[in-house]
């Protein structure tokens, strides 16, 4: 009887997986799981997962586009971000002086459910050095399966390799960075 309620748990499992629309090409991409509703989660190197090209145009000038995949090789700072969400305010001269103290770090901003001109404007009257990518609709937000829209603002820590090392749920501090940027910096550009 026992191996009865076994075969039909491993049934029930396997029906789940498939059931759940996972693919061969969704294996290793990045997809945020909070355990036990963590904020701030930290991701060793043999668990990180390969964050999705995000693309979109530039905040400050739309008629270019910013793409993730344009910074591989590089330690990334990725953060997510509207103007107006009070947090992301406060959290942006954190960002700044971590561009300004590590030009071997990229920055690049993800500005979500945001007017063009509202997002433009917060740029410019906070003189933001470091691009930002438009996602008035959060369609590329999307593609960070996992990352809740409510959450904002996020920001993830991304590997030479283009894995997330680590994501910050709300506003983050120099203290939450600069322990996993030392890290990070300090790893190989090669697996």
């Amino acid at each position: 009887m026992n191996w009865l309620r076994a075969g039909g748990a491993l049934l029930a499992a396997a029906l789940a997986i498939a059931s759940s629309g996972c693919s061969a090409a969704d294996a290793g991409t990045f997809q945020l799981v909070s355990p036990n509703g963590q904020t701030s989660i930290r991701y060793p190197p043999h668990e990180r997962q390969t964050i999705p090209d995000l693309t979109g145009p530039s905040v400050t000038d739309p008629g270019s586009t910013l793409s993730v995949a344009g910074y591989a090789g590089r330690v990334m700072v990725l953060n997510v971000w509207g103007s107006w969400c009070p947090p992301c305010r406060t959290e942006t001269h954190v960002l700044k002086r971590l561009s300004e103290a590590h030009p071997d770090v990229a920055v690049l901003g993800v500005n979500v459910r945001d007017d063009p001109d509202a997002a433009a404007d917060f740029m410019r009257g906070f003189a933001v050095n470091y691009p930002s990518m438009s996602d008035e609709s959060g369609r590329i937000l999307l593609n960070l399966r996992g990352i809740p829209l409510s959450a904002v603002p996020v920001t993830l820590v991304v590997d030479k390799l283009q894995r997330v090392a680590s994501v910050h749920l709300g506003a983050v501090l120099d203290a939450d960075l600069e322990p996993v940027l030392r890290d990070v910096l300090a790893e190989p550009a090669h697996a």
